[in-house]
């Protein structure tokens, strides 16, 4: 349940500037305005002492009253009967319950209507806003508002509504289906993810009544997941102000200390100057009928560059900013010439973001210039409908007058929400959704050409196969080099902005490989790729996923007869979303689950059956005078059983022994002294199946034993521990030597000896070679 401050403070008079625009200029101007709910001023404080961070001062508290007025205030004409029935509907269902900062429940729904109001909503986006949190705190249910509202609220409130009453493993999976339910309702109504925005931004204004941890936990989610929406849906105020509240939970020394920088400089005043001298040069030119607004860069974007960057505060060139607004197209360019006439361009700082907008659409003119006074300034320039564009992103489309009818112009802009849903549904690895989601959403973006000049958008540290991939699957699929300006390149060459990368093909049945998974950045080149393994590759996936969930079993101790894997794993998978065991081995074959997130269920699963069997399990008595050593070992209770050595341990003929009841492998030897054995023999459920174990008389048979010899580093000393070896007539099975601190080296060994006497000597020998620090049994 969301939750705010605990204090409120009363607002003066609205005061505001028209060439004021910035998603953060409050945070360090002493200018107080009223408008603390509204998106356009975003949280601007009010009657807050110049330097008070955000959360030093209450937000205005948005009353009924206060939004109908607002509402009427638009100028747009909304359905206010609907409008009223979802707040009326909201206030009895949320009546007597308090946010944790003590203020009535619903001051929060009705100030993220009043934000969504501010992004130009439609009516069924404001009722939906109201009703937000209604199905997931109180009893009114989906089919309620569906009959009091009708299908498409029902839709939005369920799109925002978290799934709380479904039992997750663990938190990860819980936050990362939610995202998935919120990401597929979005990909059907773009408004569920607006609400959803809304909702997060009061909160974020009101995150002082949270508990610490709970704060920095939102404030990461946050930061990770919902500003990098934002800014994908070009959403860019909400964006700006979202990292700026997480970064002052994260940490609120650095933000602290770049409002104290902010707030020493006479940005303003510099600003002011800047703007009236290029007004007046535009009249001068003839470019009438110009807006002119500034702004001072977010504390977020600011932070990115000085503290992750490590750039100096004076090395970072768009700290002020001056926005031109024009009618035209021609005026922008035109307008560009005039201000590198009036003031000296800094190099390799323009970039065009009209003929390549952003992938958010985002666009316009950006050029860094000095200005008369040595402050680097950015300008920006482009029209208004560029303007209004950026401003608003995706919700342009309500707010204009466009609506649902614009929904063609929104299917391009959404794109990649689909996909990244359809490449989910591919992966079918819940917990991959989180990663994907943060590595599209990167805020850092290449751009690079194909030989033909078309543009391709690729995150930063993409590879050239994540190129090929987003040309299209199959010139992926059949990529088997690539060239990079003319020049050849490996295919995991990290793409560059500017550079113009060709895909050379190989023959058509030519695939790729699963090395590449771990290579490429970009969900989609890894859904393509998984794709052509679950569609090519069938048995290949099934062989390879059944053999590594098996190896993966047995690392865990999980020891299950060959013949009884299938039915064990069929027995888990509906839990983990598969139909039988075929899918299952399938889809880890192709990388498209984990084998990590199934062997939680997995092990569940196993000590069910485990403690089930071990309470009706009886071990059989022999009479000991029939009894026959197997592999050099008498086990108490069998004759002739199959007996293996425990890895964990490894015991050698004259260490203490006991031995352990495996199901289908027969019995493993442990040292007495053996920490997993110890520890085994306390547990009720595996305690009967502990028995007697003891070596044979005559042993014969060679046992394998590691060592681990520690010896200063020098030329020859490998020859010298074989040759000693050698003497003794010792098999040696692996090798292993690597440097170490200090001019030391390791040499790990696997050898074959005969009992713990035979070992003494070998050590003996070994110790004797020149340089030998140590040896130790491993």
């Amino acid at each position: 349940m969301p939750e705010g401050k605990k204090t409120a403070v009363p607002a003066p008079k609205p005061v505001r500037e028209e060439d004021l625009y910035s998603a953060k200029t409050h945070l360090h101007q002493p200018v107080p305005v009223q408008e603390t709910a509204t998106v356009s001023a975003t949280a601007q404080l009010a009657d807050a002492p110049e330097g008070a961070l955000p959360s030093e001062v209450r937000p205005e508290i948005v009353t009924w009253e206060k939004l109908c007025e607002a509402i009427k205030a638009s100028g747009r004409s909304y359905n206010m009967e609907m409008i009223e029935k979802a707040y009326d509907l909201a206030n009895t269902a949320h009546k007597g319950v308090c946010r944790r900062s003590g203020e009535p429940y619903i001051c929060h729904p009705l100030a993220v209507a009043r934000l969504v109001l501010d992004l130009g909503m439609d009516s069924e986006s404001i009722a939906a806003a109201l009703l937000h949190d209604v199905v997931e705190d109180t009893p009114t249910t989906l089919d309620d508002l569906k009959a009091a509202f009708g299908e498409e609220v029902a839709l939005l409130v369920d799109g925002v509504t978290k799934l709380t009453k479904i039992q997750f493993s663990n938190i990860e999976e819980l936050q990362a289906e939610n995202l998935r339910k919120m990401l597929l309702a979005m990909s059907r109504d773009v408004r569920v993810m607006i609400i959803k925005l809304c909702d997060r931004l009061h909160n974020m204004r009101t995150g002082d009544a949270w508990p610490e941890q709970k704060r920095r936990d939102k404030a990461r989610e946050t930061m990770e997941v919902y500003a990098p929406i934002a800014n994908r849906l070009g959403i860019l105020n909400v964006k700006e102000e979202l990292e700026d509240r997480s970064l002052h939970y994260l940490d609120p020394v650095g933000y602290e200390e770049i409002s104290r920088m902010l707030s020493e400089r006479a940005g303003e005043e510099f600003l002011a100057k800047v703007s009236g001298v290029i007004e007046r040069r535009l009249a001068e030119s003839g470019i009438e009928g110009a807006t002119i607004k500034r702004r001072v860069k977010s504390i977020y974007g600011i932070y990115r560059k000085t503290i992750m960057q490590n750039k100096s505060f004076d090395e970072i060139y768009d700290i002020y900013a001056v926005r031109v607004i024009l009618d035209t197209l021609a005026e922008c360019y035109s307008t560009l010439g005039l201000i590198h006439d009036m003031y000296h361009p800094l190099p390799n700082r323009f970039k065009d973001y009209i003929s390549t907008p952003k992938p958010n659409g985002y666009q316009s003119l950006h050029t860094t210039v000095i200005g008369h006074e040595g402050i680097p300034f950015e300008v920006q320039i482009r029209t208004r409908k560029m303007d209004e564009q950026a401003e608003y992103g995706v919700a342009a489309h309500w707010k204009y007058k466009e609506g649902l009818d614009g929904h063609d112009k929104l299917d391009e802009r959404l794109a990649w929400v689909s996909q990244l849903l359809e490449n989910q549904r591919v992966s079918e690895d819940s917990g991959n959704l989180l990663h994907d989601l943060k590595s599209d959403l990167l805020p850092e973006e290449v751009f690079a050409f194909t030989p033909k000049g078309d543009v391709i958008n690729l995150p930063t540290g993409a590879t050239c196969i994540d190129f090929a991939y987003a040309i299209h699957s199959a010139v992926g699929n059949r990529m088997v080099g690539c060239k990079v300006n003319n020049r050849m390149v490996p295919i995991d060459h990290v793409v560059s902005t500017g550079e113009i990368i060709e895909v050379i093909l190989g023959p058509a049945d030519k695939g790729p490989s699963r090395d590449w998974l771990k290579i490429v950045r970009t969900s989609e080149a890894k859904s393509k790729i998984r794709n052509w393994f679950k569609k090519m590759r069938r048995e290949e996936n099934i062989q390879e996923g059944r053999d590594t969930l098996a190896r993966e079993l047995r690392r865990e101790m999980i020891f299950i007869p060959d013949d009884e894997l299938d039915e064990f794993i069929g027995s888990c998978c509906r839990r983990l979303r598969q139909n039988n065991a075929e899918e299952l081995y399938a889809a880890i074959g192709y990388g498209g689950i984990t084998v990590a997130n199934c062997l939680p269920k997995l092990k569940e699963e196993w000590q069910k059956r485990k403690s089930e069997e071990g309470k009706n399990e009886q071990l059989a008595k022999v009479d000991l005078s029939k009894v026959h050593a197997t592999d050099g070992v008498v086990v108490e209770g069998f004759d002739n059983t199959p007996i293996k050595f425990a890895k964990c341990c490894s015991p050698l003929p004259g260490d203490p022994i006991v031995g352990f009841i495996t199901r289908g492998f027969g019995v493993s030897i442990h040292k007495q002294s053996c920490v997993n054995a110890i520890s085994s023999m306390k547990d009720p459920t595996n305690a009967p199946r502990w028995v007697k174990a003891y070596w044979a008389d005559s042993v014969k048979d060679s046992y394998k034993a590691g060592l681990e010899i520690v010896a200063m580093d020098r030329n020859e000393l490998l020859r010298d521990v074989l040759s000693a070896l050698a003497d003794i007539r010792v098999p040696i099975y692996t090798m292993n030597a690597r440097q170490v601190e200090n001019n030391c080296a390791v040499v790990s060994l696997t050898i074959g000896i005969n009992n713990t006497e035979h070992l003494n000597r070998v050590v003996a020998r070994l110790s004797k070679v020149k340089d030998v620090l140590k040896v130790t049994r491993s």
